[in-house]
């Protein structure tokens, strides 16, 4: 028979979700820089004595807050890739979902924009390749099994290569002026690349 959890670790819990999802509202209104710890726990409702005791600062939150929303992107994709059993459909429609996700705001500013800023290049790689870069190399992984693709090319080098396409096209989205017509634009090249690797 499962054991009723302790309330005071479903308070914590709650406690540690109530900030993050206070510190994703935030930073994507006004950025990492111009957003203070004070603000986040009054909106969260919580003293500042427990943000820092579930977050060791602001760098350690804006991380938890990072991974969230790339937690929740990577889920969605997931879902659509997984939705159709074919898979180059599926790939089709996995890239039109994520170029979606890059219209968003909180992407936009947490992940694409302050990412980089925030944990440094290199660790924003880092953090990148541990969610969404794992959708792209199983989903390229499918077109080769299936052989829609040639199954001549290294899996993970046409990822890696797929990858940068897709960050470049979300910081594309995210600095312009007219984003909705460079995603537009982006998916337009993104298909006709993805239409040249298929198998005739």
């Amino acid at each position: 028979m499962p054991t009723a959890r302790p309330r005071r670790i479903e308070y914590s819990e709650s406690t540690r979700q109530a900030l993050v999802d206070s510190a994703v509202e935030l930073f994507t209104e006004h950025g990492y820089s111009q957003t203070s710890l004070e603000e986040i726990a009054k909106r969260a409702r919580v003293t500042k004595g427990a943000l820092y005791h579930h977050f060791g600062g602001k760098q350690a939150l804006f991380e938890a807050v990072f991974s969230a929303v790339e937690a929740g992107v990577v889920a969605r994709l997931s879902e659509v890739v997984s939705d159709s059993g074919d898979p180059w459909e599926a790939t089709r429609s996995g890239l039109r979902a994520f170029l979606e996700v890059c219209l968003e705001p909180s992407y936009q500013r947490v992940v694409v924009q302050d990412g980089p800023a925030v944990l440094g290049w290199g660790r924003w790689r880092e953090a990148e390749e541990a969610h969404t870069f794992g959708v792209l190399r199983a989903v390229v992984s499918n077109l080769v099994a299936s052989g829609e693709i040639g199954d001549d090319l290294p899996v993970d080098a046409l990822a890696r290569i797929m990858f940068g396409a897709l960050s470049a096209g979300a910081i594309a989205i995210a600095g312009s002026d007219s984003p909705v017509q460079e995603r537009a634009d982006i998916a337009v090249c993104v298909e006709r690349v993805l239409n040249g690797l298929r198998v005739a």
